[in-house]
């Protein structure tokens, strides 16, 4: 299995390719690429590879935009630490959608996903998203989350929730009804539980439900600045690296 890694930062690509060659001592390595501009040029004068392993987020912007100058048709396992991506990365020959920081059994689990769809994409009819997304376990999200407030335990229905943002270093839960639970996981494991259609990591702090969103408006520095249907202790602003991943989630919606 010839394997090509995309990826700007140095130790994530040179770990990502130990993993690969523990769980796959037979693969070769051909390429480790760090840019849009890279991976064109190399794509466009070699041969195609097996598998493709894809960080989003690259120095020179996201990597979707790989796709718009060269025919890619091999599977391709995205490499990220933000989950708003997974419809997009789906429709690049997304197999699979690995959330940083990822173990050995995420891995390995990836490419049992690409052993058992490595007809898939040799296919010449459009893809069925939909039936994909389900097999992937990506079309839908935790629907509930147990919390502890006043000595009592209680649900929190996933659709009643406007936001999950840090407080005080921990995760918090933001009710639409303005109600707010704390709970004991990170924003990144909150994050990998939820559905990626429904929502939309706008910062390091911030989690926010598609339905809370009241209207977005241009900020300075080509930044947005989201508002929402309910007060937040903050600002919301998005930085421009995340705006195009931004409007293009509101407009899948």
């Amino acid at each position: 299995m010839k394997i090509i890694i995309i990826e700007d930062e140095l130790k994530a690509a040179k770990s990502l390719a130990n993993l690969v060659l523990k769980l796959r001592p037979t693969a070769k390595i051909v390429a480790q690429l760090q840019s849009i501009e890279n991976s064109v040029d190399y794509l466009s004068q070699n041969e195609e590879p097996d598998l493709i392993f894809m960080d989003i987020q690259l120095s020179d912007g996201l990597s979707f935009e790989i796709f718009k100058s060269v025919k890619i048709q091999c599977p391709v396992i995205f490499c990220t630490a933000y989950g708003e991506y997974a419809m997009d990365a789906i429709k690049a020959n997304g197999i699979d959608y690995l959330l940083k920081p990822f173990s050995e059994e995420d891995l390995r689990v990836a490419f049992e996903k690409v052993e058992s769809f490595k007809n898939f994409f040799q296919q010449n009819t459009q893809p069925d998203l939909d039936g994909l997304l389900k097999r992937m376990g990506l079309d839908e999200g935790k629907k509930s989350f147990l919390v502890f407030k006043n000595n009592k335990y209680t649900t929190v229905q996933t659709d009643q929730i406007a936001f999950i943002y840090i407080r005080n270093e921990s995760a918090t839960i933001m009710t639409f009804q303005e109600q707010e639970y704390a709970i004991d996981q990170s924003l990144d494991q909150v994050q990998s539980l939820l559905s990626a259609k429904q929502f939309f990591r706008l910062n390091r702090q911030y989690l926010v439900n598609f339905s809370a969103i009241k209207e977005v408006e241009h900020y300075f520095s080509r930044k947005l600045f989201v508002k929402l249907v309910i007060p937040s202790p903050d600002k919301l602003l998005i930085g421009k690296e995340k705006t195009s991943g931004f409007l293009s989630w509101l407009e899948g919606r």
